[in-house]
């Protein structure tokens, strides 16, 4: 009699569990629809275009779990946290957090192993992580050197420094020791970043230069041999065939001898001048954030705080602003942050704990 009783209930509880999950995936994609729609809104062209019709798939997924629940559909759902996550950043931070986020959402697409899901819904997922892939490509290109730098250089002045300290500080040394060598350790390897960053920057330029053709050659063209001249030579010397090259060259002079000394056709790096930044741009922002990070494990010296609870909180402001750079990190490559903010977190706190241990074993054998 009882075993019988609970067959029903167990069924019905199975199918409230599926009704929820649908439910969650309508919610889900209603998300996600008003995440490309308002994206869209904030880009032209292609761009514009290629959302608008991620947006229009994302709601032909919708009618799709509409027709299965019925009068349940009525019902709102809080989207998973990832698709959360991605509605949020988006309007903190911009297109190219939400569109990192999104390309995780869409690569960890359920629709694989659910039954419910059509087989054209799941490879519209496949197929739209690779499309917002390629969108995020573009928006990471968008960032500038300025901005790689700050990321990283905030990153090397929260661990560097905090080994430094949390060395020093094993050591037995007074607590003005510590500051000192707190501050020594900013401006040392602030300074450092900024002329590091500053001579990369400059001579990528310069790389830059030294590959663009010399102005003056230009007035040359007009007066080579059309049928014996030199400018194939040039586009060979660049990568071209010989047909090629000569094909190229012999359009090249007639455009001069039509025109007014056109510009000999430059070389393409692969390289954007506004992506890469300037030299001094790339020096201040690593000066800054380098600082900024090192500034963080010397908070509590500067405050007044000795021993172990100075170590103790130093370590653990380090460790949120750990987990803050590794998960922007994580974010701007397209991966799940939580990983990358772990990493970045185990071995900064590596770092500093090699540190801590040589500097108690020099306490001891010096005390």
């Amino acid at each position: 009699m009882n075993d019988e009783s609970t067959v029903p209930d167990a069924r019905q509880e199975h199918d409230r569990r599926t009704i929820r999950r649908w439910q969650r995936y309508l919610a889900n994609e209603r998300l996600e629809e008003r995440v490309y729609r308002n994206l869209a809104e904030r880009r032209s062209g292609e761009d514009r275009e290629i959302l608008l019709a991620l947006a229009t798939a994302e709601s032909r997924h919708q009618e799709h779990w509409i027709d299965l629940l019925g009068e349940h559909a009525q019902k709102r759902r809080t989207p998973d946290l990832v698709t959360l996550s991605l509605a949020v950043l988006g309007r903190l931070f911009g297109s190219v957090f939400v569109l990192a986020l999104a390309q995780q959402s869409e690569t960890s697409s359920p629709y694989d192993d659910e039954e419910a899901a059509s087989a054209e819904m799941a490879a519209d997922e496949r197929i739209h992580a690779e499309v917002v892939r390629a969108l995020a490509a573009r928006s990471r290109a968008r960032l500038s050197g300025n901005f790689r730098a700050a990321v990283f250089g905030a990153n090397d002045g929260l661990v560097s420094n905090l080994a430094l300290v949390l060395g020093v500080g094993a050591a037995g040394v007074g607590n003005h020791v510590i500051l000192l060598t707190g501050v020594s350790g900013l401006l040392a390897g602030a300074l450092s970043m900024a002329a590091g960053e500053y001579i990369s920057v400059r001579s990528q330029r310069e790389l830059l230069d030294a590959s663009t053709p010399d102005p003056e050659s230009r007035h040359a063209l007009a007066d080579l041999n059309i049928d014996a001249n030199e400018l194939a030579l040039v586009f060979r010397a660049r990568g071209m065939d010989s047909p090629a090259a000569d094909a190229r060259a012999h359009r090249t002079i007639a455009a001069a001898k039509n025109e007014k000394a056109p510009q000999l056709p430059g070389i393409d790096s692969g390289v954007d001048r506004n992506e890469l930044g300037t030299g001094l741009g790339a020096a201040l922002s690593s000066f800054g954030f380098f600082s900024s990070g090192a500034l963080i494990p010397i908070l509590p010296y500067i405050f007044g705080m000795t021993g172990l609870p100075a170590v103790l909180l130093s370590a653990g402001l380090v460790g949120l602003a750990l987990l803050f750079t590794g998960g922007t990190v994580g974010l701007l490559s397209g991966t799940a942050p939580a990983p990358r903010a772990l990493r970045q977190l185990g071995v900064g706190f590596g770092a500093a704990a090699v540190t801590y241990a040589l500097g108690l074993l020099f306490g001891v054998s010096t005390g």
